[in-house]
């Protein structure tokens, strides 16, 4: 076994080893032991107990011999070589230091951070938080184990406490909870301040993506009106190449187009020359499309009850208007003897529909075809897509129309509309057979049904343009009172009213046909359901103790309005009534959609009822009359479609509102 090397050299080298100390420094084993040596001297004077400075000396050379060791003093002192850089890169990575870097807030941003007004601690908080249960449990468990502890150590049991003692206790614990929920109302309190401008953003942000929707569907707009005058261009450059090839057949052959355009030629002269003498000549121009490819439904996130927009459309009372779909063509009717076409999309009045020698009482807008009846007897039918008018807005309508995207004219001003001739290609027919004006009407497909006040209800075909057949109300009514008298039918659907029609009311208030089917509501407050197919009364309603002025159905559900002040919904399979409400005055219009159901009740707002919840709330300009000082005029006609409403009033005005969107009133 190798033995020590003991000479001088080697000591000399041992010391020289241990004086230069480890990885180059000044410090040495020798300071080390010092400073340990002081540090315990410290520690002992400090504590003071003799017992304690044992175990703490015994600790410290534990430490001392520790310290010896190469591998510690290594790691120890190797910080001393190494700059505060190296010891950044040596702990954090590279992505980090930058993600620091980058998330850097100057002093100008911190400056205004707000103070923190809260006087509770964050310890408070967090214990707040803990539920009082918890809290309870968690003390017991303490208890317990603090008593076990003392049973294994030996110890006394506890001296019984003092009723005053018992008495502290429960204040401070009491104190306590009420410190508790302080502080849990303040945390209630703060976060719903936060809660409050999370919506405040959010109801900006939302603001900003609808103006955004309002944008593209305004360039939606005008991408149409290009792509129509493009169709327009294309069909005039068709047109002349037609007529080139009809002045020089020798030129060139004629195509697929030519053909079938000499074929519809053909067709139309043909039903032109018919004894009716009623259809349109053929036009040189096409008709625009029916329907637009792209819907608006910027309206659709409106809150429930917003005002799209309220202009002067007549100097007398609405008798009727009707739209085709949200933000298209609307037509209106007024006892000032006039029917004016309006653009909701463009947000003006077209022109107007002159033929009538009388005002107009009904009308209907499908698609591009609108029917009118008027108090000269008669009904004409229209094309509207045959108007002729400048789909671009004039420089002073167009400044107008950027602030809020219509151009209607102000609501205390008289319109203004366009020349007549823009509508001098859209009347189609006229249908003439009834003796008294006309006052309700439906048309479906190629069928139409008019009620008049010469107490008939006429079908019509639309394609021959001619009167198929005359219900005669007073008559069914006869043979429904002489077959219940006569005990053939104990229904009680079939029973009469015992009254007589009211002289003031149109004798046929309403009626809507769906096929062979035909509901129509009489001044008698009857509702009768006729078979097309027949020409007889299929079921009767009784019900209604006034005339009934309005009536809608569907597949289920038939929804009647009365000058008895009342809307009533009955069930078509079984001829009984499902719901019925009342109102302070009579009622003069209502329709419904797939949710709602809109009436006219004589007041300055439209009343609308919520089929789904059972919900009723009034929309029109009525709701802050009083706060701003104004007293419109009563709605007298509503029109409702898709969430999109249409009210005409006494005074002429007409309003656009929603009628159905998101409740934004109970978080704004």
């Amino acid at each position: 076994m190798a033995s020590r090397d003991d000479s001088p050299a080697a000591r000399h080298r041992r010391t020289a080893s241990e004086e230069s100390g480890v990885l180059g420094t000044a410090l040495t084993t020798r300071h080390i032991e010092a400073f340990g040596r002081k540090v315990t001297t410290t520690a002992s004077h400090l504590i003071g107990d003799p017992s304690s400075s044992i175990h703490y000396q015994h600790a410290m050379s534990e430490l001392q011999k520790e310290l010896r060791r190469p591998g510690i003093q290594q790691r120890v002192f190797s910080y001393a070589k190494a700059s505060p850089t190296e010891l950044v890169r040596s702990k954090l990575s590279t992505s980090e230091i930058q993600h620091r870097a980058l998330t850097y807030l100057p002093d100008e941003i911190l400056a205004n951070i707000p103070e923190d007004e809260n006087v509770y601690s964050l310890f408070q908080g967090f214990q707040a938080t803990l539920p009082e249960e918890e809290s309870e449990r968690r003390k017991k468990q303490r208890r317990s184990n603090l008593k076990g502890q003392k049973l294994l150590e030996g110890a006394d049991d506890e001296e019984p406490t003092t009723p005053l003692e018992k008495l502290k206790k429960e204040r401070q614990k009491l104190n306590h909870k009420l410190e508790m929920m302080s502080v849990r109302k303040n945390m209630c309190s703060s976060e719903i301040r936060e809660i409050d401008n999370k919506i405040s953003n959010l109801n900006t942000m939302r603001k900003i993506v609808l103006d955004r929707l309002g944008d593209l569907e305004q360039d939606e707009v005008q991408m149409e009106q290009d792509l129509l005058e493009a169709d327009n261009r294309l069909e005039d450059m068709l047109e002349e190449l037609d007529d080139a090839a009809t002045l020089n057949p020798t030129a060139t052959p004629p195509t697929e187009i030519d053909i079938e355009t000499e074929i519809t030629e053909e067709e139309t002269s043909f039903m032109s020359a018919s004894i009716y003498e009623k259809l349109p000549s053929p036009k040189a121009k096409r008709h625009k499309p029916s329907r637009r490819k792209s819907m608006p439904i910027r309206h659709e996130h409106f809150e429930a009850g917003s005002s799209i927009k309220e202009f002067q459309a007549h100097n007398d009372m609405i008798t009727a208007l009707d739209f085709d779909a949200p933000f298209g063509t609307m037509v209106t009717s007024a006892l000032d003897d006039t029917v004016r076409v309006w653009d909701l999309n463009l947000g003006r009045c077209i022109g107007l529909l002159e033929g009538h020698h009388a005002s107009v009482r009904c009308l209907q807008v499908e698609d591009n075809i609108a029917a009118t009846g008027s108090m000269d007897a008669s009904i004409r039918l229209w094309d509207l897509s045959q108007a002729e008018y400048s789909t671009r807005l004039d420089s002073t309508k167009e400044e107008d129309a950027e602030d809020d995207g219509f151009a209607f004219e102000d609501s205390n001003e008289t319109p203004q509309p366009p020349q007549t001739s823009s509508m001098q290609s859209c009347p189609l027919f006229s249908l003439e057979a009834h003796v008294a004006e006309v006052t309700a009407l439906h048309f479906r497909g190629d069928t139409l049904v008019s009620g008049s006040a010469d107490k008939t209800l006429r079908q019509w075909d639309l394609v021959k343009g001619r009167c198929v057949q005359t219900l005669d109300v007073l008559w069914a009514a006869a043979q429904a009172s002489s077959t219940m008298n006569s005990g053939s039918n104990n229904d009680g659907q079939w029973r009469t009213t015992g009254r007589l029609p009211d002289a003031s009311a149109d004798f046929v208030g309403a009626l809507q046909c769906f096929d062979a089917a035909l509901a129509c509501g009489t001044a008698d407050g009857m509702v009768r359901l006729w078979d097309l197919r027949s020409g007889q009364v299929h079921r009767s309603l009784v019900g209604h103790t006034g005339p009934v002025t309005c009536l809608q159905f569907d597949d289920v559900h038939l929804v009647t309005g009365s000058l008895d002040r009342s809307i009533r919904i009955w069930d078509l399979r079984t001829g009984s009534i499902h719901d019925a409400y009342a109102y302070d005055n009579p009622i003069t219009s209502m329709m419904f959609d797939s949710r709602r159901i809109v009436a006219a009740a004589g007041e300055p707002v439209a009343k609308i009822y919520d089929k789904t919840d059972g919900r009723h709330w009034d929309c029109g300009a009525g709701m802050n009359a009083e706060e701003e000082g104004r007293s419109p005029a009563s709605v007298e006609r509503v029109t409702v479609k898709d969430g999109y409403l249409t009210e005409g009033r006494k005074d002429g005005v007409v309003g656009i509102w929603t009628s159905a969107g998101e409740a934004l009133s109970d978080i704004a």
